[in-house]
């Protein structure tokens, strides 16, 4: 039985060790409690695009009495154009389907905003993604630019690539051309799929700081190690919107 028992605990231990590296990456204390931030994407039809964000800036105070807007941006390239992407906060599923539901017997927020507004969406995109352990919401030091990064990595969850990631990410972070806002990790949309949201002054600031960046030893060995677990990377140039809380 002695015998059994030690068989099992050698064939469940790679099994035990694994899972403990995958929670180490995804699961903090917030997503325990179950906060989890939703991205947004409204691809909207060309010729209503002023028109549907001006619209919305004279109404956000409908939707965000519900819950917290974390930022919304215009696609400037990198992405389809007549793009904007926004990011919502919610406690938890419950607290996103409540406010679903009071937005639905809003007849302020219905016949003010929504009904006007969605004949000039073509399509939209809903994510659900969760901060990871090693990363809080950065603010910006002032108004500026931001470039959403998009990783698809190779099949086998943060246990295969989560610290190569970590390290390539921080070792960007650490060359201050560029700050760290948030690193997110997809709940519910395409798997394996990381974002990393970046502020910078301007995009010439950017591009110089990424050209000293490719220089640099330390970080070229980060990046080299991460892209080894890499499928696919797009990169979006994201200007924010006046009633964005991120600027």
């Amino acid at each position: 039985m002695l015998a059994l028992r030690s068989s099992l605990m050698r064939m469940l231990a790679p099994w035990a060790l694994a899972r403990q590296v995958c929670s180490s990456f995804t699961v903090d204390h917030k997503q325990r409690e179950g906060t989890f931030y939703e991205f947004c994407t409204y691809y909207l039809k060309p010729s209503n695009v002023e028109e549907f964000l001006h619209n919305f800036k004279k109404n956000v105070h409908l939707r965000t009495a519900h819950s917290e807007l974390v930022g919304y941006w215009s696609v400037a390239f990198g992405g389809r154009i007549n793009t904007v992407f926004h990011i919502w906060k919610y406690d938890n599923y419950a607290h996103r389907a409540a406010v679903h539901n009071i937005l639905a017997k809003d007849k302020e927020w219905q016949e003010r905003f929504l009904i006007p507004n969605l004949p000039f969406i073509d399509k939209q995109e809903s994510e659900i993604t969760y901060l990871v352990p090693w990363c809080k919401i950065g603010k910006p030091p002032k108004e500026g630019v931001y470039e959403l990064a998009t990783f698809l990595m190779k099949p086998g969850g943060p246990t295969l690539w989560g610290d190569a990631f970590e390290r390539a990410v921080n070792a960007h972070a650490n060359q201050g051309y560029v700050k760290l806002i948030g690193v997110f990790h997809a709940e519910y949309g395409l798997l394996n799929r990381v974002h990393v949201l970046w502020w910078t002054e301007n995009a010439d600031i950017r591009a110089a700081g990424r050209q000293r960046a490719h220089e640099n030893p330390r970080l070229v060995s980060a990046v080299r190690e991460s892209v080894n677990y890499l499928n696919t990377q797009q990169n979006m140039f994201l200007i924010p919107w006046s009633f964005s809380p991120l600027k």
